[in-house]
């Protein structure tokens, strides 16, 4: 399939609110992927856990891979998405922006605040961003809505 194809039986749309130019707080909690640059300066793709606080990406990690790329303030790309494999709908949702590392004391409060919770038991869990300096997104049209080839 080319792309022409492909990108006609989606619809770009934007994650962020057009009244207010923010990401929405009551977006998704849930699973998504982060790419980004790790060991050995290749790159890679992992599952993470995120909740959106305002208009930045909260990420509970351990001591691995993420946390060290948020102490380096990496620049990352990270995807959420859902889709209906029955249905054939869905949307897609990418943002890119840099981590960091967030401080224990802010980290006490969003996990008081945020329904971010880790999926292994951690010794040491932490938390890192991601402020998003771009966010672009797909929503895929129901079979009816598609054009027509010819």
């Amino acid at each position: 399939m080319s792309d022409d194809h492909s990108a006609s039986a989606v619809r770009p749309f934007s994650a962020r609110d057009p009244r207010t130019g923010r990401v929405p707080s009551h977006a998704p909690v849930g699973c998504a992927r982060a790419a980004g640059v790790h060991g050995g300066g290749l790159p890679a793709v992992r599952l993470v856990n995120f909740v959106l606080d305002d208009d930045t990406i909260v990420l509970g990690t351990g001591q691995g891979d993420k946390f060290r790329a948020a102490e380096r303030g990496d620049l990352i790309a990270f995807e959420a998405d859902e889709a209906d494999r029955e249905r054939h709908v869905g949307w897609t949702v990418t943002a890119i922006g840099h981590l960091s590392v967030i401080t224990d004391d802010e980290a006490d409060e969003l996990r008081r605040t945020l329904p971010l919770h880790t999926w292994m038991p951690m010794d040491d869990p932490r938390l890192v961003r991601l402020g998003i300096e771009s966010v672009q997104g797909r929503r895929l049209l129901p079979w009816g809505q598609r054009p027509r080839f010819q």
